[in-house]
């Protein structure tokens, strides 16, 4: 897979539609040639201590941020036609469906690959198959987990040797 759109979505606590961030990685040709990273006003409008001790955002990060109607405009037409690749695909699809219903937006139907599925295929010896471990045999060094965009980043590394 050469053409492809890596995501990522931090949520600011257990619902699905608390979207807070999002880490695009656009691929064409297998070279990339966009990043967008956006933070997002998240609904319901809280951060639970779980997640916050997960990517170390709080409310305050987010106040003045933007509702997900006006970050996906900016994102949709970048990533139009191109196949979704998220680590744990389950999870970002997941979120990406449940704030579309929460805003009555039409969903386009995105094909979701998920790199975590396809890593316990490839690599069945790795001790676990979470992004870092992943990434890091593919030979990328992750350095800010649960960062949307560096985890965007380190997805887009493993789909591009593995997919």
């Amino acid at each position: 897979m050469l053409d492809f759109a890596a995501i990522d979505f931090e949520t600011a606590n257990g619902s699905p539609t608390s979207i807070c961030s999002v880490g695009v990685v656009v691929v064409e040709n297998g070279e990339t040639t966009g990043t967008i990273h956006r933070l997002i006003r998240p609904r319901p409008n809280f951060y639970s201590r779980f997640t916050t001790s997960i990517h170390g955002m709080v409310f305050e990060d987010t106040l003045y941020a933007p509702d997900f109607p006006d970050v996906w405009c900016e994102i949709a037409p970048k990533i139009l036609g191109l196949p979704l690749v998220a680590h744990n695909s389950a999870f970002d699809e997941r979120c990406l469906r449940a704030v579309f219903r929460l805003y009555e937006m039409r969903y386009p139907g995105y094909e979701f690959h998920c790199t975590c599925r396809a890593a316990r295929r490839v690599f069945p010896d790795l001790p676990n198959h979470k992004l870092p471990t992943v990434a890091a045999r593919c030979g990328y060094d992750l350095r800010q987990h649960h960062h949307a965009l560096a985890d965007a980043e380190a997805c887009a590394a493993i789909a591009l040797k593995i997919l």
